[in-house]
């Protein structure tokens, strides 16, 4: 792996990041701020790096990543499923560990639409007998 950039997408609900990795000292950026600026929960700054740490390469690689959508936890979620997917493009012994960890299955769940007749996507109007 001489000097070339992996590429991946990554999506959670409506969230959509695009990251790139490239060897070097662990920096990530996420549109174009540092990561601990960008999210500010340590939740999502753990779930982000989780792909990285399971498969202890956080100090080999830099991270660039740009992300759209979604609130910050589906954003997380999904540079998280970008890297996971960088990661397991370059090596495939990488894959097994990232796959068992669930970090490569796209989390499908999204919000329900709202249909007519009731007030939401589930609840009802309240029922009157007479």
């Amino acid at each position: 792996m001489a000097d070339t950039r992996l590429y991946a997408t990554g999506k959670r609900k409506t969230a959509i990041a695009r990251v790139w990795l490239k060897p070097g000292t662990g920096e990530i950026t996420i549109n174009s701020r540092k990561s601990d600026d960008y999210f500010v929960r340590e939740t999502s700054r753990m779930v982000m790096r989780q792909s990285l740490e399971l498969l202890e390469l956080g100090d080999k690689y830099d991270v660039w990543a740009t992300v759209e959508g979604g609130g910050h936890s589906a954003q997380a979620e999904a540079v998280r499923h970008g890297l996971a997917r960088a990661l397991a493009g370059e090596d495939p012994e990488k894959r097994t560990a990232l796959k068992r960890a669930g970090f490569l299955t796209r989390d499908a769940r999204k919000k329900e639409r709202k249909k007519y007749g009731q007030p939401g996507a589930r609840k009802r109007f309240q029922y009157s007998k007479r």
